[in-house]
């Protein structure tokens, strides 16, 4: 099977070749020459390293275990698929996607406060025992949590999208690696600096941050919203009658521990009510509700809504497009890192 670049590259020159048969011309076969030879190399530095059906011949039935791993937990309980798309989420944006954040040890990625809460790892460890019982030494832990996190937004009623694979295991987790993650805190700057350092942009951003249309929070990350944002008072970017509604759910002595759903009304169902919240001052997250003051951002914020005067984006769509860009973050492949057999350890 042929690789993205090989088919890309094949493309090119075959789109070269009547122009060549019209007559020689030294300069414009230089010219030419150039051209594949950069977009060659183009492909090679940027160009995704996976491909959809890696495992069509060495584990054809990889997609239907791991989405009947996945249904099977997410049936028992429905925090799985937040769980599992914020994991894969955390996953890439220290080391790549290379799984590093399963591996267990006292200084790994799992033992990071921003890593404290992830959930899931039983249902990545459920997939892999399954897979190596019908592919030995095949799958790796990778491709199973960017599998995992599509099918936990197929579950909650997203849209379906080609996860490429062909991952491999890093072997290294160091949890101090895992405090540059993206925080609630958050000024939209940072925010965009920090997906721009790993070439995703601004539209990007509000899309993956989107994901938090399923899923819940801990009180502790915003409970300062509520009571001591300023002179003492509530954030005056929130609805004052959403801040009535949260303080009864996160008292200011309360227990920091207790969740409540990102996307209020609709936490459960992978849609567009997020943005909704964000627009009416409904975020719950400081980091989540900037997208919408902050004008850089406002605008997506705006299309995904379908917002009079502004160009429309489809947020399920987009949701995917992002989605295969991330998971393609510092990949390893061919003889880099290892297919782990176990995914919490190194072989």
């Amino acid at each position: 099977m042929q690789t993205s670049s090989q088919t890309n590259l094949s493309s090119i020159l075959n789109s070269l070749i009547p122009m060549t048969k019209l007559r020689f011309n030294p300069m414009l076969v230089l010219v030419v020459s150039i051209a594949v030879l950069f977009t060659f190399c183009s492909i090679l530095v940027h160009g995704q390293a996976t491909r959809i059906g890696f495992y069509s011949n060495s584990c054809p039935q990889v997609e239907s275990i791991v989405a009947s791993t996945v249904r099977s937990h997410f049936q028992s309980d429905p925090r799985i698929a937040p769980g599992l798309l914020r994991m894969h989420f955390h996953d890439c944006f220290v080391r790549g996607c290379d799984a590093s954040v399963l591996l267990a040890g006292s200084n790994s990625e799992r033992t990071a406060p921003p890593n404290l809460s992830l959930n899931g790892f039983e249902v990545i460890d459920d997939a892999k025992s399954q897979l190596e019982a019908a592919c030995p030494g095949v799958v790796s832990c990778a491709d199973i949590l960017a599998l995992a996190a599509r099918d936990s937004v197929v579950l909650t009623s997203g849209l379906r999208w080609s996860v490429p694979t062909g991952r491999r295991d890093g072997t290294i987790s160091l949890a101090s690696e895992a405090n540059n993650l993206p925080g609630f805190t958050d000024s939209i700057d940072v925010q965009k600096q920090k997906f721009s350092d790993k070439g995703l942009n601004s539209q990007d951003l509000v899309t993956l941050v989107g994901g938090h249309t399923i899923g819940t929070t801990q009180c502790q990350f915003f409970n300062y919203r509520l009571f001591n944002f300023t002179n003492n008072g509530p954030d005056p970017s929130m609805d004052p009658a959403f801040v009535t509604q949260m303080q009864a759910l996160c008292p200011q002595n309360g227990d920091g521990s207790r969740r409540v759903a990102l996307d209020t009304g609709s936490a459960g169902r992978f849609d567009t009510m997020f943005f909704s919240n964000l627009r009416n001052g409904r975020g719950v997250l400081e980091s989540d509700q900037k997208l919408w003051t902050d004008a850089s951002t406002r605008t997506f914020v705006q299309r995904f809504l379908g917002l009079r005067g502004v160009l429309g984006l489809t947020f399920n769509l987009e949701f995917g497009k992002s989605m295969v860009k991330m998971s393609n973050i510092e990949v390893k492949t061919g003889t880099q890192g290892e297919i782990r057999k176990v995914c919490s350890a190194v072989n």
